[in-house]
């Protein structure tokens, strides 16, 4: 066999490989090979990769005593523009991207996406999948707010599809990270090749003892007064959001001129910024309509429309229909000419025509499409109450515009959890606008949220919310419905109106009545410089004053000032100045409108027994709390689905909320079998006779707790026998009045009735009777349900009061007061024999038979009503017929009776006694 040497075969040599870094467009590399020396020992081993280089762009400045960082070219380098805007330790990415190709629409399809993911907080999300689902009310509102002042911005007919993602990379929570995001997103358009007039500036500004402060903290904004988000150019407005606590139009002015030269120190960075890393913008192309177009379709129809839309008398369909009629008029005159051109953009230049022909009537005439002067309010409808089976509701309408709304009310369970990235975990009031198809006389589709129903909900909610309560004092929450039946302009400011003559229908004690109103402005501007010749400000706009005017400014408030607002703006900006004078026809034409709601409802209405809910608040120790959940909640959800009501345990607090009186009266009886209630002197409680004693009668109540009625605490008058008042099994309304030197708790039936006149009975009309039990509850207090002070310090009892009280009532000395325990024990020793079914028995004679007592009795005589028994010992007893009961008895037969009462003359009266 040959011998094989092995022979080592040396490594295969590892090329450097020419790595490319990329910084600000510009190319690096590492060595070529062309320059590598001889081989080496070195050129065997693993090479170390290129170091990438990622060269940025960042801009500092300070604004509010924030400092404020931009960068970009770090992440997100393959967006058409991107950027990250760093507050403290707070960071929002916001990323811009255009589609490519031709556009071929009539409209900008711009979207805005806006995203809180919880990795920013360092949370897993609390979903099932453990991942972020559908956009959540607060990232539909961010995305508004973003949307809102810069689409005004892009170039007329620039129809290309564009995206904006903005997401929070990290927030410490300091921080509402909405206004960074608007700002960031404004950076990145500038850094992009997309056309636009910008850059905008926005800012947030509150008032703390009125002092206002730039770019308060969420820490300062649970203290302020005002929440203004406002957005700008160089010199004009763009966008307004408040949230106010009725603050005065002059203050609020105060704000918006505060406001503005904050806002646009955030103009000069993103300049700077776009100066050194931004692109060269690109040639879009642009649908616009031409001049020759234009004026033939103006010569074909701005007669017709002139002649309709001039028209005081015709509605809004009439209108609309006459649009139409006009429109394929004009379209079969171009098809006759051939003029593909024009047919293309027909739509557009119709509505475009017939905006010239509204808008100069208003300016030259100030006569409106309806015929109203520019300051009229529209005539005014409102009901309150129409729906009595609801907690509360309410009906408004303005004009064409209508809207129901509705309350609910619910348990502190009931509130919206939030996930958000700042601000409180959970939200008790709620308001829910809703905009049906049918209420425009339209087909649609509804499924899930709409960016538009949320935004015009929370301006109605945050107009409310001014008005409520303090939170510590909402003890349950509250949801509103806003029902839009019929559209015409303005629908979230009728939302307001019919949302507070709802809630005050509801019991709930508003402060003031809230109404808004929707203010718009029609200008007149100079083509060729862009400025404003003249320009007129409508009030109470309709639906198409909105579509063909320049702005909707919706402000709502009270009589003392204002709560909320939402401008827009369709032009790319208008002058602060115009803004601030809208103010003065808004705040005319809310008092009008008050005037109207006032005369509907002006006080919070008292409950109502058959419709109202019931809402209580109890105070229980933790052990007894964990009782009543049970096992996995078990026994609560029981309760629950046997009674209809809600049941929400907090930390020593149990709050019932049910439909009316009746649910809440079974739920109480079933917690108080459970676990009772704090026994208080001077309590009300519902309890059941289980013995009678010849000094008085043992009492269950409260969850199995035994308490002593005595013979003195029976009636008013004087009572011989305890029997002649209550019976076993009776169900009674008593009071607590302390406890004996036993540890008895001592009841009392005559503290809950009416002393008698002079000459007057008492005992007739107590047996049998029970009265409504009052629970101390913690409730919204309604005008007439204010909680007394005594009631208040009824529900601040404590054991030191009890034994005070208890050594206070007195009993006659002459009777021993005995537990039910020591008077079973005291008739076992009287002789008294238990026989196989644990009964007492005896020989029978007239002082040992007590009401309660089992015997065996034989039928002695029948008579017509009843039967005479002979219990023995000589001894006879009356036995009733029930009604429609057997008659079937014989002399002689035996039956089993107890001693159920005494009749006047001493014979007992017994009754059917069934076996255990």
């Amino acid at each position: 066999m040959l011998s094989v040497a092995t022979r080592r075969t040396p490594l295969l040599k590892w090329t450097n490989l020419g790595l490319r870094n990329i910084s600000s467009s510009r190319l690096r590399y590492s060595p070529s090979m062309s320059e590598s020396p001889s081989p080496q020992a070195s050129d065997y081993e693993t090479p170390v990769a290129g170091t990438k280089v990622l060269e940025s762009f960042t801009e500092e400045f300070e604004i509010g005593s924030k400092k404020i960082t931009l960068e970009t070219g770090k992440i997100a380098r393959f967006a058409n523009g991107a950027v990250v805007l760093a507050m403290e330790e707070t960071k929002v990415l916001s990323t811009v991207a255009s589609a490519k190709g031709d556009a071929v629409r009539d409209f900008l399809p711009l979207t805005v996406d806006y995203q809180e993911k919880q990795f920013a907080q360092g949370v897993i999300p609390n979903t099932f999948m453990r991942r972020e689902g559908a956009p959540k009310e607060r990232e539909l509102l961010c995305g508004r707010l973003i949307d809102r002042p810069i689409r005004p911005l892009f170039p007329a007919g620039f129809y290309h599809e564009v995206q904006v993602m903005a997401s929070i990379l990290s927030s410490d929570g300091k921080q509402d990270p909405d206004v960074m995001a608007a700002n960031a997103t404004s950076v990145a358009l500038m850094l992009s090749d997309i056309p636009w007039g910008g850059p905008i500036g926005m800012i947030r500004i509150g008032r703390i003892s009125g002092e206002f402060i730039v770019n308060p903290s969420m820490d300062e904004l649970n203290l302020s007064d005002l929440n203004l988000v406002y957005a700008c150019t160089k010199d004009k407005t763009l966008m307004i959001d408040v949230q106010a606590r009725e603050i005065s139009e002059r203050d609020l002015e105060a704000a918006l001129r505060l406001a503005h030269p904050e806002a646009v120190k955030y103009l000069e960075p993103q300049i700077r910024l776009a100066a050194r890393a931004g692109k060269q913008k690109k040639e879009y192309k642009l649908s616009m309509m031409s001049e020759m177009t234009l004026e033939k379709v103006r010569n074909l129809a701005e007669a017709p429309i002139e002649a309709v839309f001039t028209d005081p008398t015709c509605g809004k369909f009439e209108r609309g229909e006459a649009l139409d009629r006009i429109t394929q008029d004009v379209r079969r005159e171009l098809e006759e000419e051939g003029d593909e051109e024009s047919l293309k953009v027909l739509s557009k230049t119709v509505d475009t025509v017939r905006k010239g022909v509204v808008r100069r009537r208003i300016i030259a005439e100030g006569l409106r499409v309806d015929g109203r002067r520019l300051d009229e309010v529209r005539p005014l409808f409102c009901e309150a109450g129409n729906l009595p089976q609801l907690h509360g509701s309410s009906l408004f309408s303005r004009g064409d515009t209508q809207v129901l709304c509705t309350v609910t009310l619910g348990g502190p369970g009931d509130a919206q959890r939030l996930e958000s990235v700042v601000g409180p975990s959970t939200k008790r009031f709620m308001l829910h606008y809703s905009f049906p198809p049918f209420c425009i006389n339209e087909v649609g589709k509804r499924a899930g949220l709409n960016r538009r129903e949320v935004g015009h909900g929370t301006l109605a909610e945050k107009a409310l919310l001014a008005v409520l309560p303090p939170e510590n004092d909402l003890r349950y929450a509250i949801r509103i419905n806003s029902e839009v039946m019929a559209s015409d302009g303005s629908t979230s400011m009728a939302t307001v109106c019919g949302g507070s003559m709802a809630l005050m229908d509801a019991g709930i004690p508003l402060r003031e009545h809230v109404a808004g109103v929707s203010v718009g402005l029609v200008t007149d501007v100079d083509p060729s410089t862009g400025i404003i010749k003249d320009y007129r400000i409508l009030t109470d706009i309709l639906g198409l004053e909105d579509h063909l005017g320049d702005m909707d400014f919706k402000i709502a408030g009270t009589r003392n000032g204002i709560t909320a607002i939402q401008l827009d703006i369709k032009p790319a900006g208008i002058p602060l100045d115009i803004v601030c004078e809208s103010l003065e026809p808004a705040f005319k034409a809310r008092l009008q409108i008050l005037d109207h709601m006032e005369q509907e409802i002006n006080t919070p209405r008292t409950l109502d027994e058959r419709n109202s809910p019931r809402i209580v608040t109890l105070k229980y120790s933790n052990d007894d709390l964990r009782r009543l959940i049970g096992p996995l909640g078990a026994l609560k959800r029981k309760i629950e689905e046997e009674t209809g009501a809600r049941i929400s345990v907090n930390d020593g607090s149990l709050t019932i909320v049910a439909k009316n009186h009746g649910v809440l009266d079974k739920v109480l009886e079933k917690v108080d079998f459970i676990i009772g209630r704090e026994i208080e002197v001077g309590g009300l409680y519902k309890g059941t006779v289980t013995s009678i004693k010849e000094y008085g009668a043992f009492v269950e109540f409260n969850g199995g707790q035994q308490g002593l009625l005595h013979i003195s605490e029976l009636s008013h008058e004087l009572v011989s026998r305890v029997s002649d008042v209550v019976s076993i099994g009776q169900q009674l309304l008593l009071k607590c009045i302390g406890q004996d030197l036993r540890g008895n708790i001592k009841l009392s039936l005559k503290e809950t009735l009416p002393r008698p006149r002079s000459g007057a009975n008492n005992l007739d009309g107590i047996k049998g009777s029970l009265s409504q039990i009052k629970q101390e509850t913690e409730t919204w207090a309604s005008v007439g349900n204010l909680p007394t002070e005594q009631n208040k310090q009824h529900s601040a009892g404590s054991k030191h009061e009890t034994s005070s009280v208890a050594s206070s009532s007195t009993s006659p000395p002459s009777i021993l007061i005995r537990s039910a325990a020591d008077c079973d024990e005291e008739e076992k020793s009287a002789g008294l024999k238990q026989n196989s079914k644990g009964r007492f028995e005896a020989p029978m004679n007239a002082k040992n038979l007590k009401i309660g007592m089992q015997v065996t009795a034989k039928v002695h005589q029948i008579r017509a009503r009843g039967l005479v028994l002979d219990l023995g010992g000589g001894i006879r007893g009356m036995y009733r017929f029930e009604t429609n009961g057997k008659r079937d008895f014989e002399v002689g037969d035996e039956l089993r009776v107890k001693c159920s009462s005494f009749s006047s003359k001493g014979i007992p009266v017994m009754s059917t006694a069934e076996d255990d």
